[in-house]
């Protein structure tokens, strides 16, 4: 008999759903996680590691990326419930533990948006459209993080057109890039390809896993709307099979754009894909100045602009969606007895957390202010620090998530589970460790850049593996790093005493209303 699945919501957690609205549909949990796996900002930094980022593409994909949409596959099919991520690790391992993970998983926006969109997007802005310095730079940055708060706190209804306009914008956009790069090729010639520089190597896994794992995740985000979707049992599993197929072959196809059109030495993490957009665009007018620099003129300064368009359109996007479903995530714990009860609440006329989606907006404005100050302008040292500590963040939280499987399994086995990783318990299993051994030594790169050289018969220093902008400067790196992480963790706990001091008192006071009360002469 297929047991009913006990969530354990609150009362409060419970009229907060009743606000939900069923305003997305099929296509739209397609477009949201093709928004969210296609991160145009990790592109340049998988290219500026040379040809065996495609090596390690390959092997990550199989490794990690496709048991990953399986583990998420089955639990969204089996646990079709609002809060997603957040929800199945509290079913899994209780408020306290899931409460803690799910606000550093939510702060991960923040600082992404804050540390790395925005420069990304600045960048593309300056190369294309128009230089920013000055007073203009922070404006520039106020307005790409407060139109992504607008967008997620409008209605369902509406927001759901944002990850929709993102997803087309990428698909057009690196649709045209690539035949942009076939035209060059036949123009003006290629790199030479070497075909041992495709070898993988640990120092290149070193370099690599980071950036390919972070530009693999985000597969859990429709999840989080579960309950504001039709038919979330299968519509999110099939979405989740879709758009990993496509995700990888719109991230393979600019990287390798990329590596034929630029040579190595001038491939960048920060502007890779931006500086072989502009290289490509030249054979629709432009030419190359003594220095070695690209200059568009005529019909390719339009086609640079209006690619540059959609280029920081697919930034704002990838934003969105991910604050789509995090800042659900982060409403269904606060209001699940997780967090604070007032950023649990959702909006009455909308149907949105509104509020979590505006204190989001504040901490990505104060990361943006003082990453801008603390790097003293270093848009290389200010894009590692901030997308670093955003891949850190995420991985704390899928260090839980992917055991959930095994768990979730042991714990609710005669639930009725429409779609399941192959190969039964050993499969399911074997899933769930070989990813969560990756995210554990991703982290473990992300905290101690270098950790393992000198392993294995490999050469060189660990500092050699410090990111750009801090190249002989481990203290400092550490310090951005370890310090905010431990300031998030002290954060999620706190929301998670909070939480839990205001569901007792709330239990409390029900008790005392119901309880007969003594009747005075």
């Amino acid at each position: 008999m297929p047991e009913p699945i006990t969530t354990g919501d609150t009362d409060f957690l419970r009229a907060n759903k009743a606000k939900l609205r069923r305003d997305l549909r099929r296509f739209d949990a397609f477009f949201l996680l093709l928004c969210s796996l296609v991160g145009l900002d990790t592109i340049g930094s998988l290219a500026a590691s040379g040809h065996e980022a495609f090596t390690w593409l390959l092997i990550l994909a199989a490794l990690f990326f496709v048991p990953y949409g399986l583990i998420v596959a089955e639990l969204s099919a089996t646990f079709p419930l609002e809060g997603g991520q957040y929800t199945w690790t509290r079913m899994a391992y209780g408020r306290l533990v899931a409460g803690v993970v799910q606000v550093i998983y939510w702060l991960s926006n923040p600082v992404w948006v804050g540390g790395t969109l925005c420069v990304v997007a600045m960048q593309t802005f300056a190369t294309f459209i128009h230089p920013l310095s000055g007073v203009w730079t922070y404006v520039a940055g106020l307005l790409f993080i407060w139109a992504g708060v607008l967008s997620t706190s409008v209605s369902l209804n509406v927001g759901r057109w944002v990850p929709a306009v993102g997803a087309w914008a990428r698909m057009i956009l690196l649709g045209f890039f690539f035949i942009s790069t076939i035209i060059y090729g036949i123009q003006r010639g290629v790199q030479t390809l070497d075909w041992s520089d495709f070898t993988p190597t640990y120092t290149g896994f070193i370099a690599l896993v980071p950036v390919i794992v972070f530009t693999f995740v985000g597969f859990e985000l429709s999840s989080s709307a579960a309950e504001e979707m039709d038919q979330p049992q299968r519509a999110i599993p099939l979405a989740v099979l879709r758009s990993g197929a496509m995700s990888f072959l719109m991230v393979a196809a600019p990287v390798a754009g990329i590596l034929l059109v630029l040579p190595s030495d001038q491939v960048s993490s920060l502007g890779g894909f931006i500086d072989a957009c502009k290289a490509v665009f030249s054979v629709y007018g432009g030419e190359v100045l003594p220095d070695g620099t690209i200059q568009l003129s005529g019909f390719g300064t339009a086609v640079g602009v209006i690619s540059a368009v959609g280029l920081i359109v697919a930034l704002f996007t990838s934003g969105v969606s991910w604050a789509l479903g995090e800042s659900r995530a982060q409403a269904t714990a606060c209001a699940d007895g997780a967090g604070p009860r007032f950023f649990g609440a959702l909006s009455e006329k909308r149907g949105t957390p509104v509020r979590i989606n505006v204190l989001s907006g504040v901490l990505a404005t104060a990361v943006m202010v003082a990453a801008l100050n603390i790097s003293g302008g270093d848009s290389s040292k200010y894009f590692s620090a901030g997308l670093n500590l955003a891949i850190s963040m995420t991985m704390v939280a899928y260090m839980l998530l992917f055991p959930t499987l095994p768990v979730l399994r042991r714990k609710f086995p005669n639930v009725p589970r429409p779609f399941t990783v192959p190969g039964g318990r050993l499969g399911g299993a074997a899933a769930s460790l070989v990813t969560t051994a990756i995210v554990i030594y991703t982290l473990a790169q992300l905290l101690w850049p270098g950790l393992g050289v000198g392993w294995f018969g490999t050469a060189g220093s660990p500092d050699d593996s410090l990111p750009t902008g801090f190249e002989g400067q481990r203290l400092a790196y550490e310090l951005t790093q370890l310090v905010p992480l431990v300031a998030f963790g002290l954060t999620g706990l706190a929301f998670a005493l909070i939480g839990r001091r205001q569901t007792r008192r709330a239990a409390s006071s029900d008790v005392d209303r119901d309880r007969p009360q003594a009747v005075t002469a």
